[in-house]
């Protein structure tokens, strides 16, 4: 039975998690760090690595005593090694490091794009390669095309803001707390989709990236105006941010032939985003898969996950593997218009 830790500190997560490889999570523990940050309506990095810190070492010593493990007894340590807030990322991977040279055990450098994109398979073991991906999340939003551990094709990626970071740029204008999804789609739940007329950008584009840049700034002169009621407003940008995702995946689907769609990250947790794309691949004869809401947040079970994965294809890292800010999963694709490094 092969026994991976994993831990991760992306951003304002901090977690622990010990998953095996048929499949079992044994332990799991998350310290988020939403009360720090929300005076501020962002996260803030030098808080979020200081809050790291202070806790990864009691949630390592959690997760390892309710599962009643040793550290010789696990098989490899998977720590997310980026991409993310560089000094989070630091903190868990040298945490990682430590653990992995203590035991004498093989480290895992998981990029954290790859624990959201391995993510369903941990809970969907019918999920086959390949399968295509729409990741979506407060600093990332892409559609990959997964053929294996390792082996990503990306086919889209925005241009600007990602989904998430735009779901808490519309929530600050409305006076939501931080973090914005889960409080723009509760408020949601009482306004009208069609109440605010707000753009769609690049619906229906021959480019396939995304952009919500444009929609993000929509809002905050709508809230600005006065003349909506907070819940339409809550509901109508949520509504476009379902029409960009839904027709820009759309238009990945005609260039995979890949049978399932699987969305992932944490604006996968969103209700009314994860039946429009299941919807979309009903109508397009393609399989869906999602996982439960826990695992599309940053959580340690996924990184655990990937590193399992990773570890069953013969794929460890030395310690001295980097941290990195920037990690894109598929580092040929062309870089897209106005993303940069971001792609």
């Amino acid at each position: 039975m092969t026994l991976i830790l994993g831990l991760e500190s992306s951003c304002d997560d901090s977690a622990a998690a010990l998953v095996t490889g048929d499949r079992r999570i044994l332990a799991q523990a998350v310290v988020g760090q939403n009360s720090a940050h929300a005076p501020f309506g962002g996260v803030v990095p030098e808080i979020a690595a200081r809050a790291h810190v202070e806790v990864l070492p009691s949630l390592i010593s959690q997760v390892l005593e309710e599962a009643g493990v040793r550290p010789n007894e696990l098989d490899a340590v998977a720590a997310t090694a980026g991409p993310g807030l560089i000094g989070g990322v630091m903190v868990g991977l040298l945490a990682g490091k430590g653990l992995a040279l203590a035991a004498n055990k093989p480290l895992i450098a998981v990029n954290h794009l790859e624990g959201h994109a391995l993510s369903p398979r941990l809970t969907d073991p019918d999920l086959a390669f390949p399968y295509l991906l729409l990741l979506a999340s407060g600093g990332h939003c892409q559609l990959l095309e997964v053929r294996g551990v390792g082996e990503y094709r990306r086919l889209a990626t925005t241009i600007d803001d990602a989904a998430g970071e735009a779901f808490d740029k519309a929530a600050k204008s409305l006076g939501l707390p931080y973090p914005g999804g889960p409080a723009i789609e509760a408020l949601a739940r009482d306004g009208d989709p069609k109440a605010v007329p707000l753009p769609r950008p690049l619906v229906g584009s021959s480019e396939p990236h995304f952009s919500f840049a444009g929609l993000k700034s929509a809002v905050q002169r709508a809230v600005a105006a006065g003349t909506h009621a907070p819940a339409d407003l809550a509901a109508s940008f949520q509504q476009a941010v379902v029409d960009c995702l839904v027709d820009r995946t759309r238009r990945a689907l005609g260039d995979s032939a890949a049978p399932a769609l699987v969305v992932a990250g944490g604006v996968a947790a969103n209700g009314a985003i994860r039946a429009a794309l299941e919807q979309l691949a009903a109508d397009n004869g393609r399989s869906f898969s999602s996982p439960p809401g826990w695992l599309c947040t940053d959580n340690a079970a996924m990184i655990a996950w990937a590193g399992a994965e990773r570890f069953a294809a013969g794929l460890v890292d030395p310690l001295d593997a980097p941290a990195r800010a920037r990690w894109p999963l598929d580092p040929t694709a062309e870089a897209a218009r106005g993303a940069g490094v971001k792609a």
